[in-house]
C-alpha cells in the first residue's frame, strides 16, 4: 500500500514540475495521492476479474464454435455472418449518406431538399 503512495505522490510531483502549456500537464489533487492504497487494490482486482472472465469467454466461444463445426456441417454461420454484415452495413450507409446530405450538400451534388 506504500509502493502505491509513493507511485501517486511521485507522479503527481512529475506532473506539478511540467510547464503549464504541455498537453500532458493534468490538475490532480493532492488528496488524491492518498486514496491511491484504496484504489489500486480495486484497480488491480478488476483488471484480473476482467483478465480471469476474457479468458473464460474465449474459452467457451472455442468450445462452442468447435461443436458447432463438427455437429453441423451446414456453412449456416457464414451465411449468418453474410446477412448480418449486410444488415449493418445498409445501415452504415443509409446513416453516412443522409449525413452527407446534411452538412455537405454543396459537395454532394444535392438540392435543398432532403
Amino acid at each position: 500500500m506504500l509502493a502505491a503512495m509513493v507511485c501517486a505522490g511521485y507522479a503527481y510531483h512529475v506532473n506539478s514540475k511540467r510547464s503549464e502549456d504541455d498537453p500532458k500537464k493534468q490538475k490532480y489533487q493532492p488528496t488524491a495521492i492518498f486514496l491511491a492504497p484504496f484504489t489500486f487494490p480495486l484497480l488491480v482486482l478488476g483488471g484480473i476479474s476482467i483478465f480471469i472472465l476474457r479468458a473464460l469467454t474465449y474459452g467457451v466461444f472455442l468450445i462452442l464454435f468447435t461443436i458447432a463445426l463438427i455437429a453441423f456441417r451446414q456453412p449456416f454461420i457464414l451465411t449468418w455472418l453474410r446477412k448480418t454484415a449486410n444488415t449493418i452495413g445498409d445501415a452504415l450507409l443509409n446513416a453516412n449518406t443522409l449525413l452527407i446530405k446534411l452538412f455537405l450538400r454543396p459537395w454532394a451534388n444535392e438540392s435543398e431538399k432532403i
